[in-house]
């Protein structure tokens, strides 16, 4: 494709580039997309620029942070039943240049909106803050980071099956967040949070993918931990972001997710709330929602139903309202557990 031409493939260097990122919502398929939602950590005036290659295809391209390695995660923003995974990413040049594909339910590709994030992360983090991540190509880890110096490792456990251990991040309880993202140059994939299984010296993360159908599939996929610390990384953090699992979808709300370790807010701890909203949920991050900024989604439980994003969210004065969060299964709306990322550039 050519789309791919010039891009260098990431390495499983974890301490061996400076810490960079960047964000975007794509709204655009040619040209500069939304500039209040979008900023990374190179000088102004640059802008990210997409441009579009075959059906649902679209080149990202992050000016002036190129890295070897790193991670990236990308969520449709649609009124329908589609999603959208990472076909590849790495740098060109200066810049850092991620393919994106996006797919309806059933495998035909289309154009559809979405959020787009990039970092990548070196160094250690002061405890309780932690940072981890993975890209896992299908056979075996491309590139990872662990904010406690400890080696992540990934155990295959059946078709679409993995089972992840981030060492030394661990919490008494269920505490932070997790984002997950199909990574597949060819077919269509979906991968969620299968199951989360914190303990006091790790955690433990089931990652689970399947086909455009909901059939099991082995791919590529990359998954990020944050806890305390915002999705784009280990860099200084922003003074506003926030994290939420909605642990009771039937839950017509408002309510605040508990334990506070699931809902986190740098201005209002445990203030995030979620509620019904039509169609899926509205997630609320009070106080902490400023432009430029950016959200992620990723749906969590054992079967095939994947989330996306309904519409962009708005910040009526200083609150982020993300609506809505819409999960499904095939392309039916289905009620599930999700886990949603906001951080501003502030």
């Amino acid at each position: 494709m050519a789309l791919f031409a010039g891009l260098v493939p990431a390495t499983n260097a974890q301490a061996a580039v400076p810490d960079r990122w960047g964000f975007a919502f794509v709204d655009v398929f040619s040209g500069v997309p939304s500039l209040a939602h979008q900023a990374g950590s190179w000088a102004s005036p640059s802008t990210v620029t997409v441009s579009a290659g075959a059906t649902g295809q679209v080149k990202v391209v992050f000016p002036a942070i190129a890295a070897r390695g790193g991670v990236a995660h990308v969520t449709a923003v649609s009124p329908n039943a589609e999603w959208c995974q990472l076909q590849k990413w790495g740098p060109s040049g200066a810049d850092e240049v991620a393919i994106v594909q996006c797919y309806k339910y059933g495998g035909a590709p289309v154009f559809t909106p979405f959020t787009i994030v990039y970092e990548t992360s070196s160094g250690t983090l002061p405890a309780p803050q932690a940072l981890g991540y993975i890209h896992y190509s299908g056979s075996g880890i491309v590139t990872q980071f662990n904010s406690a110096g400890g080696v992540n490792t990934v155990a295959p456990s059946g078709t679409g099956v993995w089972g992840v251990t981030l060492p030394g991040l661990g919490s008494v309880g269920p505490e932070g967040g997790l984002q997950v993202t199909a990574v597949d140059p060819q077919r269509p994939a979906r991968c969620k949070v299968g199951s989360w299984g914190p303990s006091a010296g790790a955690q433990n993360v089931k990652v689970i993918c399947h086909d455009a159908t909901s059939k099991p599939i082995n791919t590529g996929w990359t998954l990020t931990y944050q806890r305390q610390r915002a999705i784009t990384g280990a860099a200084v953090p922003p003074r506003f972001f926030g994290y939420v699992l909605d642990t009771n979808p039937t839950a017509a709300g408002p309510y605040a997710p508990t334990p506070a370790g699931i809902n986190f807010n740098t201005l209002v701890p445990g203030g995030n709330t979620v509620q019904n909203f039509s169609p899926g949920r509205q997630v609320t991050f009070p106080k902490i929602g400023y432009l430029r900024d950016h959200v992620q989604v990723t749906a969590f439980g054992p079967g095939p139903e994947y989330c996306n994003i309904y519409k962009l969210w708005v910040t009526p004065p200083n609150d982020a309202v993300v609506n809505g969060v819409k999960c499904y299964n095939a392309v039916t709306l289905k009620p599930e557990r999700s886990f949603v990322s906001y951080t501003s550039e502030k």
